[in-house]
């Protein structure tokens, strides 16, 4: 919503992509413009850096979550997270949630939608704060995977109505077979078009991920 923002998305390589694994991160820190990237700039440094060395989601987490809290405990900043990485090969998900939206997952065979929930406190409020990991198997050929901001959710048009999750899911439902791009871009016409001429008050990010091999 402005020119910058606290929002964060990435695609990271772990340590031991050479099996394929997938990461796929989503943040969102408190407040808006510089202040907020600037936590949200260091925070992806710390990510990345992190995430190219050995440990599991939960202590790769923890271990942001330290620095951040240290470098970042005199401005009161706190920033949620969604960490995620998918395993092709185990056909499998894991998962840490740092106080942030769950995922969601839509499995077109048994058309039902499944939040990716899980206890965990925002990143900078605790230095010894512990993240738990959680893990879900049975992943197919055309899932899809959802991961947001609550800017796009909490999204209010001029008469003041919220957009919510629901539009979202109604398109993932309508085109089950679309490429990930064309749901994003349909999710962001839909978006617009409830908005009409308002403006959102909030950073809106969104990632759709899609399983395309067995």
């Amino acid at each position: 919503c402005d020119e910058t923002g606290g929002d964060y998305y990435d695609f990271l390589e772990s340590s031991d992509h050479q099996h394929g694994n997938f990461i796929a991160v989503v943040g969102d820190v408190s407040g808006h413009g510089i202040p907020s990237a600037l936590i949200m700039a260091t925070a992806r440094a710390f990510l990345r850096q992190r995430a190219s060395l050995p440990g599991t989601p939960a202590e790769i987490v923890s271990d942001v979550n330290r620095q951040m809290t240290r470098d970042f405990e005199e401005s009161a900043g706190f920033m949620t997270l969604f960490y995620l990485c998918i395993h092709p090969a185990e056909k499998s998900l894991c998962w840490v949630r740092a106080g942030h939206d769950p995922a969601i997952l839509y499995d077109p065979e048994s058309d039902q939608f499944d939040e990716l929930r899980g206890e965990g406190m925002a990143l900078g409020v605790d230095a010894d704060g512990r993240f738990e990991q959680f893990q879900k198997a049975g992943l197919k050929k055309g899932q899809i995977i959802i991961m947001g901001s609550d800017g796009l959710w909490e999204a209010r048009n001029p008469q003041g109505e919220m957009f919510g999750k629901e539009p979202i899911q109604q398109i993932i439902r309508q085109s089950p077979h679309a490429t990930a791009r064309d749901i994003l871009t349909s999710c962001f016409n839909r978006l617009k078009d409830f908005l009409e001429d308002h403006s959102p008050e909030d950073d809106v990010t969104l990632v759709v991920i899609k399983i395309t091999k067995d």
